[in-house]
């Protein structure tokens, strides 16, 4: 009851908010303004002691030695059994109009059975984009989010000390030839299609330059004429648009995250008259063998008897009740509310009005 409370008070908090108008730039993609994913293979040094096993990661070995081969260094035939090196994958993100010399973050993860990457130091890695061309170079110190602390015995880890980022990491080498200024149409690509916020969004665009310079295309997709906006460039017309402001139309949603527990609800969910009874049924099976010996100094044998202990116990559940027909969100968690059951219990109650067709949202299961 006290976590329904809570859920109910955070749910029509913001409800005046949901319903209030949003900036477009929070709403929509912008054809042709996108980022780009980077990925490279790359070594790690100086760890302490938490580097690969060579034995297991041979594919550490042999980055190791191209390395060294490349800087000057002969190691044919050498056997490495350093503790301190560990291999890795390199990811990043490449920011749309990123510049040569610019700067990105990248985030390290080991791919071997390294331990930890606490103050290790990533050696120039370069990234590559989908084409497998090389766009930026990696290098530097890792900030790893754990740490390791291990005896004889035991161990304690906090975190995940395997995976790391390099703030400002990568420098990128090669710019994406993308001319925006070439474009005579965008399209604004909703991050969540529905026909009522594109038709606002057209609403709201040519309202404001006074013409008809957007036309909604389908419930995802709402088209502008650069030319019909009379700016100055294609990034003059987006500057301006981006911070028009659309009230969205949301859909009716209930997320439940059964791992945790969590339940939310969005505010136009709505439930049909119904009857809901909620009980809990436990088997419990107990085996407690038995052993018989014979006397002393007697013939004989030790057997084991089996014993089994069978119960079903049945918990007092909620008696038959009906929650009426909801038309808000707060009458809606009020009939549920009503049953008095734990958040648990509150998911298989959703699950089966979803499937009874009493409940009229989209639920959504993670």
């Amino acid at each position: 009851m006290k976590y329904l409370r809570v859920l109910l008070f955070f749910l029509l908090c913001p409800v005046m908010a949901q319903s209030g108008v949003v900036r477009l730039k929070d709403l929509v993609e912008f054809d042709g303004v996108r980022g780009n994913d980077l990925v490279g293979y790359g070594l790690v040094v100086g760890l302490n002691g938490t580097g690969d096993g060579l034995r297991n990661a041979p594919f550490t070995e042999d980055i190791m030695s191209n390395i060294l081969e490349r800087l000057g260094v002969n190691v044919t035939g050498e056997q490495f059994r350093p503790k301190n090196v560990a291999a890795v994958f390199v990811t990043a993100s490449l920011p749309p109009f990123s510049r040569t010399g610019s700067q990105i973050d990248v985030t390290v993860s080991a791919i071997g059975d390294s331990k930890s990457l606490l103050g290790g130091t990533l050696i120039m890695t370069p990234l590559n984009a989908a084409d497998g061309q090389i766009y930026a170079v990696a290098q530097g110190t890792i900030l790893a989010g754990g740490a390791v602390a291990e005896g004889q015995a035991a161990s304690v880890t906090q975190g995940v000390p395997t995976s790391g980022v390099i703030p400002s990491g990568a420098r990128v080498e090669r710019e994406i030839a993308f001319d925006l200024s070439d474009l005579n149409t965008v399209r604004l690509a909703l991050r969540e299609p529905d026909f009522t916020t594109a038709g606002r969004i057209e609403q709201a665009i040519n309202g404001t330059f006074g013409r008809r310079v957007a036309a909604m295309r389908d419930s995802g997709t709402v088209e502008i004429d650069i030319e019909a906006t009379r700016m100055a460039s294609t990034a003059h017309a987006i500057g301006r648009i981006e911070n028009i402001l659309v009230e969205p139309e949301r859909k009716a949603r209930v997320v439940v995250d059964q791992r945790s527990g969590t339940i939310v609800m969005g505010n136009d969910v709505r439930l049909s008259r119904v009857a809901v009874s909620q009980g809990n049924l436990t088997l419990r099976i107990e085996e407690t063998p038995l052993v018989v010996q014979p006397n002393p100094f007697a013939d004989g044998e030790t057997v084991v008897v089996p014993r089994t202990g069978a119960e079903i116990e049945e918990e007092d559940g909620v008696s038959l009740a009906e929650v009426p027909e909801g038309t808000s969100l707060s009458e809606v968690v009020e009939g549920l509310n009503a049953l008095g059951v734990s958040p648990r219990d509150m998911i298989d109650i959703l699950k089966s009005l979803k499937a009874a067709g009493a409940l009229h949202a989209e639920f959504v299961v993670r």
